[in-house]
């Protein structure tokens, strides 16, 4: 049996090349849409005193040497704690003996990064070419995230962030101000619709906060927190009105995503969605022109996984 690699936080760090990372996840993407890759259903358990979850998520790509297990959880109080929200850890395994090669303590790094990649990857494909300015909605790890990989698609510096707490909102703009954004705390969710044509939502919520009468013609929304059964950011309305609408996996959208909710009501249906890889593949399946309205749901797929810890080790 080989030696046993263990990973720590600082040293997967420096591991993180950005490029490849982008480039691996949209490789990613792509065998996942093609069905060449094996993802079970999402393992999920809920808590509500305190509030917070864990997701198991696990799979191959078919021919690769690993297979990988994640598991990651959120507790959203943790900052009062003094402690990030996020935590887990990701194993590799050999796809030929079974042996475990590898153990990622990443603390949920390894997680938040491929989940912000992913967002950057959607902008790419989806937001208008001009953004005259970024919504955020939420003020979490991935309210700052997504919102700095965004600087690789857009030069766009003007910033509305609307937060459930306000005065977290408020820490929010003081560091992103501090990395050279202009940051404007909103006071309700429709005016960062009214000023924003690229919109990120982050939130733990489980009532939607983006009406769809707020949306205009040209806004591109990437929905990034609904990702288990009873979350939800957005009015189920807004799908009816996208003119494009791209999931990472058409199958975990439709039962537990921002997505499900507008096929539960009949509002669109699964004919009506696009797999974030097929539009990697084909970018004639992606934005048309600066009118359109598009919207990304983005649940997490094990395949994102695989190639993050693919990144890492090699």
């Amino acid at each position: 049996m080989s030696e046993l690699k263990i990973l720590k936080l600082n040293e997967i760090k420096k591991r993180i090349n950005l490029n490849k990372v982008i480039s691996d996840q949209e490789e990613g993407f792509i065998a996942f849409s093609k069905g060449n890759a094996i993802i079970p259903p999402v393992g999920y358990l809920h808590f509500v005193k305190p509030p917070g979850d864990c997701h198991i998520k696990y799979g191959a790509i078919k021919g690769d040497d690993i297979f990988v297990i994640k598991v990651a959880s959120g507790f959203y109080d943790n900052p009062k704690l003094g402690i990030p929200s996020s935590s887990g850890v990701m194993i590799a395994l050999s796809a030929k003996t079974g042996e475990v090669k590898a153990l990622l303590q990443d603390e949920g790094h390894l997680t938040d990064i491929r989940t912000a990649v992913a967002g950057l990857i959607v902008a790419k494909n989806l937001a208008p070419k001009r953004v005259k300015a970024i919504g955020i909605i939420g003020s979490g790890i991935q309210a700052r995230l997504q919102l700095e990989l965004l600087k690789h698609f857009t030069d766009c510096k003007d910033v509305h962030v609307w937060g459930l707490h306000i005065d977290e909102a408020e820490v929010y703009k003081k560091e992103m101000e501090f990395k050279e954004y202009n940051v404007t705390v909103a006071q309700s969710v429709k005016e960062v619709c009214d000023n924003c044509n690229l919109i990120v939502t982050t939130t733990p919520a489980r009532k939607f906060l983006v009406n769809a009468d707020w949306i205009q013609p040209g806004t591109h929304i990437t929905a990034v927190g609904a990702d288990a059964e009873g979350k939800q950011e957005i009015d189920p309305l807004v799908f009816k009105k996208a003119d494009i609408r791209v999931v990472d996996s058409r199958e975990q959208c439709v039962d537990h995503g921002e997505t499900c909710h507008a096929i539960r009501k009949g509002l669109v249906q699964e004919s009506d969605l696009v797999e974030l890889g097929q539009i990697i593949a084909d970018a004639s399946l992606g934005r048309k022109d600066d009118q359109q309205i598009t919207i990304a749901d983005l649940t997490g797929v094990a395949v994102q996984d695989i190639q993050i810890v693919k990144s890492v080790l090699t």
